[in-house]
């Protein structure tokens, strides 16, 4: 009788753990995903994230108030993103949705006055949506901060970091960037 208990706690602990290697998520999983949109660029152009990202691992740097423009500054300078086209990148604000396409329209025409030149609008990207539901999606912890992600054009988030340029952060994105598909 004890052996035929001992079969069955050993059954047991076999059947938990195969169900538990085939219920958690995998690594891409729990990075988190860009959810699927159409959205423009501030030059007009239409793109659908993530299917038309510019490259098969895009870095989008990702702020969610106006007071994160020095932490995107900082990204900018730091990686050079302006004297190269080494990275494919956007710079993708995400804005709570005003409701309204007038409403919209009226904050694009501001952030157009902010950025006037043609290199600008073409890689600023707004995303109008719900911030909370994106930020839980793309597998945030806050918006505080803005991030910077490395988006595959399955939409899935491959790396980030948030705050301001740091060297080594930097290192952990280029590699990223650098994979093989």
């Amino acid at each position: 009788m004890n052996i035929s208990i001992q079969i069955l706690a050993w059954l047991a602990a076999v059947t938990a753990a195969l169900l538990l290697a085939f219920a958690t998520p995998d690594e891409s999983t729990l990075m988190g995903r860009v959810p699927p949109m159409n959205v423009k660029r501030l030059n007009q152009q239409p793109i659908a994230i993530p299917q038309g990202l510019p490259a098969g691992r895009t870095l989008a740097l990702v702020p969610f108030e106006r007071g994160h423009h020095g932490e995107i500054e900082s990204w900018i300078k730091g990686l050079q993103l302006r004297e190269t086209n080494a990275i494919a990148w956007l710079t993708m604000p995400v804005l709570n949705d005003p409701g309204s396409e007038s409403a919209r329209t009226d904050i694009e025409s501001g952030m157009r006055e902010r950025h006037s030149t043609d290199f600008d609008r073409a890689r600023l990207v707004p995303v109008f949506t719900n911030r909370d539901a994106f930020m839980r999606a793309a597998g945030l912890s806050g918006v505080e901060h803005a991030w910077v992600l490395v988006i595959g054009r399955d939409g899935q988030v491959l790396a980030r970091v948030k705050g301001e340029y740091d060297e080594e952060k930097a290192q952990t994105l280029r590699e990223t960037l650098a994979q093989n598909f």
